[in-house]
């Protein structure tokens, strides 16, 4: 593949923005090489400025559930611009979106709409230590809830790949306040709240890790997590921002009967634009301003193009019996996966839950971002770059996340499982 027209705007790019890039990851660093350029993107497709074209399994890091550019998102988005691009007071939007939300996730009693998935954990966390008086958080290693200065400590995504995992620029106070412990070990977690139980505001996890690659929670681990909270008065706070309106309707909460005090959304629920939603029991919600002391703003919060996008590709979602194709495609990507590296005798673990997939390159069972280390990066890089040579897509990174979507039927699945054979020679 010829790539001159993205290596000369990378090289443009490098001179007037940090690194080239506007997110970490996109600088193919962890891989090796340089990021192409895109130029359009529509369904399962993107295609860049030198004309190649890629099976894409990015998907925009999760919001085009749908595919690129569906037209249902399109004619809403056009349809909203007619009428402003903001308006500095409440809109028609936002109360939709909220009956949309609490219906959906029962969980959710109240929401208040933001701008991004890093604003909804930060706000969740501010409203967990001001309900509860408390100032200590627990998080797990592995576990990305954005670049939050309580949360960037062990945290996954981007952050794991760039050689700095915990960030310069962060408040050694502030970092100590956050305890942070590996993802499906009960006795560590038991042991922190036998040491700091009174002093713990919340727990925020991300139910099933997916910016360490995809990691699902042992058995009884969640629930058990639940218990705790409870026994000791913090708050548990769901980060679905990934897994949000993409793993069914109620998320992971849904499929695992856990209530959480209060979850932060994002991706999926924005059809592509700028969003992001937090939300919960009634009377934390209630403590946010103007009814309470816990300060939370934004100038675009509630934007009508924004809401108008995640509003329609919801209704799609809902409507076209999304949960259960996108269960349908996975399967059947993960039968075709699973029986290449069978056949290659290959060291590797295969996740997947719904349209979310990973594969990690190890013999060892990951059930934590240390056995995800475990993954030899060399034979990952190899991989990937076969991958796109072949026109397949795949996040830069082994520890990040794959997604599906409904844009992705048979004859890209076929190609994808054609690639990834001679990927894994």
């Amino acid at each position: 593949m010829n790539f001159s027209k993205s290596e000369q705007l990378f090289e443009r790019a490098k001179v007037v923005i940090p690194g080239g890039v506007n997110s970490p990851v996109r600088a193919f660093k962890a891989v090796g090489g340089k990021p192409f350029f895109a130029a359009r993107a529509e369904g399962a497709y993107l295609f860049d400025v030198d004309g190649n074209d890629f099976v894409d399994y990015v998907g925009t890091w999760g919001p085009a559930i749908l595919g690129h550019a569906p037209a249902c998102v399109r004619a809403a988005v056009g349809e909203a611009l007619q009428r402003g691009t903001s308006f500095g007071v409440p809109g028609e939007l936002e109360v939709a979106m909220a009956l949309t939300v609490t219906d959906w996730v029962p969980s959710v009693e109240m929401v208040r709409m933001c701008n991004s998935g890093t604003e909804a954990t930060m706000s969740c966390v501010r409203l967990a230590r001001g309900f509860t008086g408390r100032d200590k958080i627990i998080k797990f290693a592995g576990c990305y809830h954005g670049h939050v200065d309580s949360l960037l400590v062990k945290a996954g995504s981007g952050a794991l790949t760039m050689g700095a995992p915990d960030s310069a620029g962060v408040p050694a106070a502030l970092a100590a306040e956050t305890i942070c412990l590996p993802f499906n070990d009960l006795p560590a977690l038991e042991q922190a709240f036998a040491a700091d139980g009174g002093r713990i505001a919340a727990v925020i996890v991300e139910p099933v890790p997916a910016n360490a690659g995809l990691i699902p929670p042992s058995a009884g681990f969640l629930q058990q997590l639940r218990a705790l909270t409870l026994r000791h008065g913090a708050l548990l706070i769901f980060d679905e921002v990934m897994t949000g309106f993409r793993v069914g309707r109620a998320g992971v909460q849904g499929l695992t009967g856990i209530t959480p005090d209060l979850s932060a959304f994002g991706k999926v629920i924005g059809g592509g634009l700028p969003v992001g939603a937090f939300g919960g029991r009634r009377d934390i919600m209630e403590q946010l301003a103007p009814l309470g002391p816990v300060y939370q703003a934004g100038t675009l919060s509630g934007n009508p193009l924004a809401l108008a996008a995640g509003l329609a590709q919801l209704r799609e979602l809902d409507a076209d019996d999304g949960f259960a194709r996108l269960e349908r495609l996975g399967a059947k990507l993960e039968a075709g996966a699973r029986s290449l590296l069978a056949a290659k005798k290959l060291p590797w673990q295969f996740h997947r839950l719904g349209s979310l997939w990973c594969l990690f390159f190890t013999g060892r069972e990951v059930k934590n971002l240390a056995d995800a280390q475990t993954a030899d990066l060399a034979a990952f890089n190899k991989y990937f770059h076969a991958m796109l040579a072949g026109g397949v897509y795949v996040p830069p990174s082994q520890f990040e996340t794959c997604f599906l979507s409904l844009a992705h039927d048979e004859p890209e699945l076929d190609r994808t499982l054609t690639v990834m054979d001679r990927a894994l020679a």
